[in-house]
C-alpha cells in the first residue's frame, strides 16, 4: 500500500504486547469497525481488548480520528479515508 493511501493507527503502550511492540499500525481505509476487525486478523486479541462481546467499544477506551473523539462522529461506523490517523487512548483513573 502506498504511503498516504492507508489509515495509521497509533497503539498505546499497554496494547503493544499484542502488536509485537509496534506503536503504529497501517491498514486499508474503511469504517473504524472494519479497521479494528482487519487489525485483529493480523494481531489477534486486539479487538477483544477494545470492544465488548456485542461489538461496542469498551467504556474505558477512547478513540480519536484526526483529533476528533469518535463519540462526536459516527462511533465505530466513522469512515476512515486514506491518510486518516487513529489514536487509541485507554482511560486513566486514579486519585
Amino acid at each position: 500500500m502506498a504511503a498516504g493511501t492507508e489509515v495509521v493507527v497509533r497503539v498505546p503502550a499497554p496494547l503493544r504486547s499484542l502488536t509485537g511492540g509496534q506503536g503504529e499500525l497501517r491498514t486499508a481505509p474503511g469504517t473504524l469497525r472494519a479497521v479494528i476487525a482487519a487489525l485483529d486478523g493480523s494481531y489477534p486479541g486486539l479487538k477483544a481488548r477494545l470492544c465488548e462481546e456485542d461489538g461496542s467499544l469498551r467504556a474505558f477506551v477512547n478513540v480519536f480520528v484526526d483529533n476528533e473523539d469518535i463519540r462526536f462522529l459516527q462511533g465505530l461506523d466513522t469512515d476512515l479515508g486514506p491518510g486518516a490517523r487513529v489514536s487509541i487512548l485507554p482511560a486513566v483513573a486514579g486519585g
